[in-house]
């Protein structure tokens, strides 16, 4: 009888020891939600990340629109990196992101791209530029400008410039920046407009002109924790706003707006 009820107390245990095996790995992987754009740069980071703290950091790339939308409806996100301040503005309203967590973390440029075997060269964009003119008979790829933060900056700058009301019959808009990256890369369309990050990671793109920075408002990419973050959360954000997260962004052409510590 004892051995029976020492042998059933053992069984409870281990199963008890496994059950929770899933909860332990999850309390030590975190879940970052980030802009399509950052998606080269970030899993740098995570590999070093996993390598210092032995702590897996898995992360969805999309438009910045659809994971703050995600993450209101209860999306178990650790952190939010946006492409604009638009996006995490939305979320802290909602009292959705952890206070004194929020940092403006790199920024990035706007610029025109063509298949890399394309003739255009120097295209010069001011005042006037004739964007449908220039696209011909095929369609200008863009993110979607109602909502994503890559279109947005486009749509604000072909404004200011004139060139908006012609271009918009021509326009091809996909759901993020890496997929208007990728038709242009594919040849299913003549232009593009993307951050010059993403030019830079594509070998079929060459960028052909770069949108002047007074066009649109500035590109900001905000990073910060949810409000719901796991502590572990924290020694990410220490390791992005850190020198060795400077490297990693700035590899990739970002620009470092915070002043990087150790």
């Amino acid at each position: 009888m004892l051995r029976r009820t020492a042998l059933a107390c053992l069984l409870t245990a281990s199963f008890a020891a496994l059950a929770a095996l899933p909860t332990r790995a999850q309390e030590q992987t975190l879940t970052v939600f980030a802009a399509a754009s950052m998606k080269n740069a970030l899993d740098d980071v995570n590999v070093a990340f996993a390598r210092m703290t032995g702590i897996k950091a898995v992360a969805s790339y999309a438009a910045s629109s659809a994971l703050a939308k995600q993450i209101e409806q209860g999306a178990p996100a650790d952190l939010f990196a946006s492409a604009d301040l638009d996006w995490m503005d939305y979320l802290d309203k909602k009292k959705l992101i952890m206070p004194g967590t929020r940092t403006n973390l790199v920024g990035n440029q706007l610029v025109l791209i063509a298949p890399k075997d394309t003739k255009l060269a120097d295209v010069k964009i001011g005042a006037g530029f004739d964007l449908a003119k220039l696209a011909g008979d095929g369609r200008i790829a863009l993110a979607d400008v109602r909502a994503v933060p890559a279109g947005k900056y486009a749509k604000a700058a072909l404004t200011k410039l004139g060139a908006w009301t012609a271009a918009e019959k021509k326009l091809a808009m996909v759901e993020n920046v890496r997929a208007a990256l990728a038709l242009v890369g594919r040849g299913e369309a003549p232009l593009g407009i993307v951050y010059e990050t993403d030019a830079k990671i594509e070998p079929n793109v060459k960028i052909v002109g770069a949108f002047p920075a007074n066009a649109h408002s500035p590109i900001v990419y905000p990073v910060a924790l949810t409000a719901n973050a796991k502590p572990q959360a924290r020694r990410y954000l220490d390791l992005l706003r850190s020198a060795t997260g400077l490297v990693m962004f700035e590899r990739y052409g970002f620009t470092y707006l915070v002043k990087a510590g150790p």
